[in-house]
């Protein structure tokens, strides 16, 4: 995924000069995860540009280039140093387009490697999506795979809103097929990713891969679950999910994020609501325990595994 969203970044700054990169040590080193590796050295230091450690500075300057006709690409290093930024986030980044009554754009992608599964340290592996989710004015997008990586970059940064790019960080290095000849679907638009008939399960980013192992294990026990994968946090495209939960009847909502007040929240509400007399069963969330991500040594413990999606399908099915 890591080469993808290069390879996407990349093919935006070509096709448009007015896109450029800004972040901490994204220039010469590439950025810690090596997403920017080689783009300084073909596009200079006027188009990709080492700032200081200021979030706040990064997110107010990008909204100035913004209304200078510019499409600036934001690098936040790690998930929980997006809070220094937060405020130009939340209240002006957001709000410019309504506050002008659409009359302004606001073409503004900030990229937030997030989640688990990494073993780092506190404000390293935070899953904050929530927080922009909530936002009206943004919108939210997180990929799960290298070809969805290198597509949705390039969308986002070619939308008129600002959009907030979630990268599961643990998802940077397995590799995947990219079909470099067409996206085939939008970028916000959910897509079913494993076809069943017993139970379906919704995640986003990283989860989707805990969720398709989940479904293999069922199998094994003769259980059919669909995964959809959200891919969008915020639209969030209810299409797929409420069709095939009129089908199957169960709903499980997986996330690494904390449980309450969260997008899994958002999702069993809705779902809910407008699928009520599909159901079989309640729907159920899967998800990080309400207390500060713990360390490295006990993340294992914290970060949903397949055997707790499982235990929430058999609840599911009990009823």
């Amino acid at each position: 995924m890591a080469k993808a969203l290069n390879a996407g970044l990349r093919q935006a700054m070509l096709d448009n000069p007015k896109v450029l990169m800004m972040g901490e040590d994204i220039g010469p080193l590439g950025g810690v995860f090596r997403v920017t590796e080689g783009l300084h050295a073909e596009f200079g230091d006027k188009r990709v540009l080492d700032t200081p450690l200021a979030e706040s500075g990064i997110v107010g300057t990008a909204i100035g280039l913004a209304l200078r006709g510019y499409r600036p690409v934001c690098e936040i290093q790690f998930d929980g140093f997006v809070f220094p930024g937060f405020d130009q986030i939340t209240s002006q980044l957001s709000r410019m387009r309504n506050r002008h009554e659409g009359q302004v754009t606001m073409p503004v992608v900030i990229r937030i490697p997030y989640g688990g599964h990494i073993g780092s340290i506190e404000h390293h592996q935070e899953s904050p999506e929530a927080y922009f989710a909530h936002t009206p004015g943004l919108r939210v997008v997180s990929p799960s795979n290298p070809h969805d990586a290198y597509w949705m970059m390039q969308e986002a940064i070619a939308s008129d809103d600002p959009i907030i790019f979630f990268e599961p960080k643990s998802r940077y290095w397995p590799k995947g097929e990219v079909r470099f000849g067409a996206s085939g679907i939008p970028l916000h638009a959910s897509r079913v990713v494993r076809a069943g008939s017993d139970v379906t399960l919704v995640g986003h980013g990283a989860m989707v891969t805990v969720l398709l192992q989940a479904a293999e294990l069922a199998a094994v026990e003769g259980i059919s679950i669909e995964v959809i994968d959200l891919r969008s946090i915020s639209p969030i495209d209810y299409g797929p999910i409420l069709t095939s939960v009129e089908k199957t009847g169960h709903l499980v909502v997986a996330q690494e994020a904390y449980g309450f007040v969260s997008v899994g929240s958002e999702i069993a509400a809705t779902v809910t609501e407008r699928s009520f007399y599909h159901l079989e069963a309640p729907v159920l969330r899967v998800s990080g325990f309400d207390t500060p991500f713990p360390p490295a040594a006990v993340e294992t413990h914290f970060l949903p595994s397949p055997d707790r999606v499982l235990e929430a399908v058999d609840r599911s099915l009990a009823y």
